[in-house]
């Protein structure tokens, strides 16, 4: 039978399909518009299954508020151009609203929100038949605070919330830590909240680094003392460069390979454990000022600390929890 132009509009205004698959699944189904429904919908699953293996690595990033809970929602695809689609940017703002007003605390609990009698996750499946790329929830985090704020950078792959300890806390207030935590990525709130084996490495590689350099020390002030230049010795390719230039001897060189070699077992032999452990506790400390939230230097003002800004905006206001999403690598 002949598929009329007006029901091939309105199959694609009700399911979002192109006007070749909403026509042929029309003429299928001879002018069942219910039918020829299910027959895109199983295209779409069709397709979801034989791009399963595909990797969604672009997509869209949203956050927002309702009341005192705050979330952040991922929907993913294949490329750029259709994390650009008008019908997909929509979808993923859905996702958001829907988890909001839900209040979800689940990536699953998101999946099986309802929307229009059917879930979440069957409206994702729809849009893949309808761009023919693999499409998923990414990245849901959530956070419920006496006041929560969020942000969303510009590009839709980065997103921030953060809760705080005080009701009524100002919402430029709330945006410009969010927006902290966006450029800044800390690992933590505070060094109380970084995990151990966090620390533990950290401190570790600090010792370690430590070490090394005491040793380096002490190898370039025995081959100053024999006359040498360290500059010439840094490195093994260095110091077969060097001789290639002439500016060492080959007997320079197997000279100063001996120096570094005894200087640095007897430094190595008796280095000051107490010197090394300030130094790599000043080296920790550093690192939790560069990636734990509330000492991290305020990017408005970099004369004060988050922690302090926040103390001084109103006495007592801390941040109690955070979460930052970003779909792009840091």
């Amino acid at each position: 039978m002949a598929v009329s132009i007006e029901d091939i509009k309105k199959l694609r205004h009700m399911t979002g399909a192109g006007m070749m698959d909403c026509k042929n699944a029309l003429a299928e189904t001879e002018g069942d518009i219910e039918a020829a429904i299910e027959i895109i919908r199983k295209k779409g699953q069709a397709v979801a299954a034989k791009r399963e293996d595909r990797n969604a690595a672009e997509g869209c990033v949203f956050s927002g508020v309702n009341g005192n809970f705050a979330a952040i929602a991922t929907l993913k695809c294949e490329t750029d151009f259709v994390a650009k689609n008008e019908s997909f940017r929509a979808l993923a703002k859905k996702v958001l609203d829907l988890a909001l007003a839900a209040k979800a605390k689940s990536l699953d609990e998101v999946k099986n929100l309802d929307f229009e009698g059917r879930t979440l996750a069957e409206h994702i499946t729809d849009e893949i038949g309808k761009t023919g790329e693999k499409m998923e929830l990414g990245d849901y985090e959530w956070i419920e605070a006496a006041t929560v704020a969020s942000y969303n950078h510009f590009n839709d792959k980065l997103a921030a919330i953060v809760g705080f300890n005080l009701e009524g806390v100002d919402p430029q207030v709330g945006r410009e830590i969010c927006m902290q935590i966006a450029s800044m990525n800390p690992v933590a709130v505070s060094r109380n909240d970084v995990p151990k084996e966090t620390v533990d490495q950290e401190i570790s590689v600090a010792i370690e680094k430590t070490k090394q350099e005491q040793v380096v020390k002490a190898q370039e002030a025995a081959l100053r003392k024999a006359g040498l230049n360290p500059n010439h010795f840094d490195s093994e390719d260095h110091i077969e460069s060097n001789i290639s230039k002439g500016w060492i001897t080959e007997e320079d060189a197997a000279r100063g390979r001996q120096i570094m070699k005894e200087a640095g077992e007897a430094k190595a032999a008796n280095l000051p454990e107490a010197m090394i452990q300030n130094i790599a506790n000043g080296r920790l400390n550093k690192f939790f000022k560069e990636n734990c939230l509330l000492e991290q230097a305020y990017v408005q003002d970099g004369k004060i600390s988050v922690g302090e800004f926040l103390d001084k905006t109103t006495k007592g206001l801390t941040v109690v929890e955070f979460k930052r999403v970003n779909l792009n690598e840091d």
